[in-house]
């Protein structure tokens, strides 16, 4: 008979299929090394060649816990790890990432070059997880651009398009951290306001320029559109690519928009939120439609995710904190973000049981939460 007081935890972080609220697909052809580790950092620079993306929080990861699905040693060198990875092939090592997780469900994100990645179809198949869409707004707009939408028909275009994109959709996604920041006007825009700016936007892409939406009254626009849409609302803070100002990513800052919507009923996840995760917290706490997650930093912050997800645990209750891995590209970001969480959750709340602070059966109540259980009721999955 077991006398560890934490065995029942443990088979339960290691046994839950895992909902990924928000995710992206991976890689479907083959990378050389120079484009893989590219793939293994938020930065867009070109990487020196005095150094390796392998050393990094997330690169020792990668050769602590993926090496060993691929036949290799646990901390194998990233050469012999690359060398094993291009031995196997893109479509045996995705397979076994994405089977080793423990998904159960994926949530993924199809607007971010989405030719270089499996679609739901295809994220299904070598998976063999269940998939759902999220539809980012953005996209809505630049693919109506795309076609020649005019001006005048661009807002009544854009609902309708919307509308048909999200008709099998469990949410959608706002990017105006990237595109903007926190810093906008709350208010929703007026139909002048839309059309004015869809003007300048479209004779900007008929000139030729990029079909990149920043005008901040048709984010406001696609952001309000989400919100007349009724479904749960995505929305990226914090961490990301040089694209955004970090600065303007704090989700303090939407405060004032978070309280408008707020008898409208409509779901606002706060997507990573890493370093500003404290602060998505306490709007969890204090605004009952926020919720949030520290997706993409677990990966990036490796061994030192366990205070990431720590800190994740202070202050929101635990029905609003949710499960992501954000993965886009190497499937190794899937795993990974699947297999820190559950070694944060297990380090953490195990210590927390063995100390006598927390009860056995509610440590497991809250991995289940947050692991799945909140997701499915937020995004209606309908998993029993």
């Amino acid at each position: 008979m077991s006398t560890d007081p934490i065995e029942g935890l443990l088979s339960a972080i290691e046994e839950m299929p895992l909902v990924d609220h928000h995710v992206h697909g991976a890689l479907k052809d083959d990378v050389d090394r120079s484009s893989l580790e590219e793939l293994l950092t938020e930065s867009d620079r070109p990487i020196p060649e005095w150094m390796t993306q392998f050393d990094s929080q997330l690169g020792f990861a990668i050769r602590r816990w993926c090496a060993p699905l691929l036949g290799l040693p646990a901390h194998a060198s990233a050469d012999a790890y690359f060398e094993r990875r291009v031995e196997l092939g893109t479509p045996d090592v995705t397979s076994r990432l994405l089977r080793s997780a423990g998904i159960g469900h994926f949530l993924i994100e199809t607007g971010y070059r989405g030719d270089q990645i499996h679609g739901l179809a295809g994220m299904n198949s070598i998976s063999s997880a269940s998939v759902g869409e999220i539809v980012r707004l953005e996209s809505i707009a630049e693919s109506l651009a795309w076609e020649g939408v005019s001006a005048a028909d661009f807002a009544s275009a854009y609902t309708a398009r919307l509308a048909l994109a999200t008709q099998n959709a469990v949410g959608v996604k706002s990017i105006i951290a990237y595109r903007h920041g926190f810093d906008f006007d709350p208010v929703r825009p007026s139909k002048e306001e839309v059309g004015k700016a869809a003007a300048s936007w479209l004779r900007l892409v008929a000139a030729g320029y990029a079909l990149r939406v920043s005008d901040p009254v048709l984010l406001r626009f696609f952001l309000w559109s989400g919100v007349d849409r009724g479904l749960p609302i995505q929305m990226h803070t914090g961490y990301g690519d040089p694209d955004l100002r970090l600065d303007r990513c704090d989700p303090l800052l939407l405060v004032p928009w978070l309280k408008l919507i707020e008898p409208l009923k409509v779901d606002v996840l706060l997507l990573h939120c890493y370093p500003f995760h404290r602060h998505a917290g306490y709007l969890a706490q204090v605004f009952p439609h926020v919720y949030f997650d520290v997706g993409l930093g677990t990966n990036y912050t490796g061994v030192q995710s366990l205070e990431l997800i720590k800190e994740s645990l202070e202050l929101a209750p635990f029905s609003k904190v949710l499960f992501s891995t954000d993965a886009w590209g190497p499937p190794e970001l899937h795993y990974l973000g699947a297999r820190l969480w559950r070694e944060g959750m297990r380090k953490v709340l195990g210590t927390w049981v063995r100390d006598g602070d927390w009860a056995e059966e509610d440590a497991i109540r809250v991995v289940q939460m947050v692991g799945r259980d909140n997701a499915v009721r937020v995004y209606e999955l309908g998993e029993k």
